[in-house]
């Protein structure tokens, strides 16, 4: 195993457990893994993980089989710019990660940022929306995410404060209901077959990164009756995976947002 100087990496590797539904991830893997995260981190902290509000430059992805489409929607509230939150790194970490252990095409630099109101978005069958609490969406990106779920894409919507409350959640809701008035949001179970394509999760015992309260994931299906939309309440996955070669967060849930991000995405492939 690699001896690594950052004591949390190695801690991380000592202690991951990470199965695949079919067979045992190598810990050698994961060690090499963390050992390019920690690298990139070195050069990402010169540019920063935040960018203040302004809108950020777009990313041209390499071609790839899967390129992970960040959706910049119309806000209602709190500045509007938590769209962004976590940009460009999570992105970065997930998608590097992806690509060494699943074999699918895809690259560290795989991913965009697309407006929700454009018909780009039916060019990426996976999207990722942040703080999804902000939301006001126009009569035209309310369509446009009808039609996408419709089409067979999948939605992550992800970064809930978790302050234990409902205020962020009920502003979301609106929106969903004005998309899909003839359907409903519904807990999601740690048996459902998304948990075990991949990676098998142990089951969705998550907690906010920041606050520690209990998670909730909602689902909601298209028209056919296929989980198109994964709703992290009181979570932020994506807040895992930007400091996942920090000593930010617990080990544990940690290593359980890398493994929910891959199987949203194989799923979303497969299904």
């Amino acid at each position: 195993m690699s001896d690594f100087k950052n004591p949390f990496l190695a801690g991380f590797v000592a202690g991951l457990d990470i199965e695949y539904a079919p067979m045992k991830l190598r810990r050698s893997s994961i060690a090499s893994i963390l050992l390019v995260l920690a690298v990139c981190a070195m050069a990402q902290g010169q540019r920063g993980r935040q960018f203040n509000g302004r809108m950020p430059a777009n990313n041209t992805p390499p071609n790839a089989e899967f390129v992970l489409a960040r959706w910049h929607y119309t806000a209602g509230c709190c500045g509007g710019g938590g769209w962004g939150h976590d940009y460009p790194v999570a992105e970065e970490h997930i998608l590097q990660i992806m690509s060494e252990t699943t074999g699918l095409d895809t690259s560290q630099l795989a991913y965009r940022i697309v407006e929700l109101s454009s018909p780009e978005i039916f060019k990426y069958p996976f999207a990722y929306v942040s703080e999804p609490g902000e939301m006001s969406l126009s009569d035209e990106e309310v369509e446009n995410l009808h039609e996408y779920i419709e089409r067979g894409g999948f939605v992550m919507f992800d970064d809930f404060g978790g302050q234990a409350d409902q205020q962020e959640f009920q502003r979301f809701k609106p929106n969903m209901d004005r998309a899909f008035p003839d359907r409903e949001m519904y807990v999601l179970t740690g048996n459902h077959p998304m948990l075990h394509n991949f990676f098998d999760v142990d089951g969705l015992l998550m907690e906010h990164p920041m606050t520690q309260v209990k998670s909730i994931f909602y689902g909601l299906d298209d028209s056919k009756g296929r989980l198109a939309m994964i709703i992290c309440f009181n979570n932020d996955v994506g807040d895992y995976w930007e400091f996942i070669d920090r000593p930010q967060y617990k080990i544990k849930p940690s290593a359980e947002a890398l493994k929910l991000g891959i199987n949203f995405v194989m799923y979303t492939m497969t299904h």
